[in-house]
């Protein structure tokens, strides 16, 4: 379950950002845009499903600007993550070709669990 940070924490985080964004652009420059208060967004620095944690440290003031492309290669590290982790421990997806034909026209059948 995702932990959000406390209303202490986005005060500050927002006090240290002076109303702009926080977001690194791909050039390595930060982003720096004035921001809006109905687009701001208190996002983890390393993602909460990656061990990150709610604090001042971690929490980064975004606009939508910087905050969609980083959710987006946030979400396929997590996704990644989680594929690792089921390989470790052993689970595997189920086979989605059960059946096929041989050359010669013989039909192979066979379950779905390897």
């Amino acid at each position: 379950m995702r932990r959000e940070f406390s209303a202490k924490t986005k005060v500050l985080a927002f006090q240290r950002s002076g109303g702009r964004c926080e977001g690194i652009l791909a050039n390595g420059k930060r982003c720096g845009l004035k921001l809006q208060t109905c687009r701001i967004t208190f996002d983890h620095r390393i993602p909460d499903q990656l061990g990150g944690e709610p604090t001042l440290q971690n929490c980064q003031v975004l606009g939508w600007c910087c905050d969609r492309p980083k959710t987006k290669t946030d979400q396929g590290n997590i996704a990644k993550a989680k594929r690792r982790e089921r390989k470790h421990v052993g689970i595997r997806k189920p086979r989605s070709i059960t059946r096929w034909r041989k050359f010669n026209g013989d039909a192979v059948i066979v379950s779905r669990h390897r």
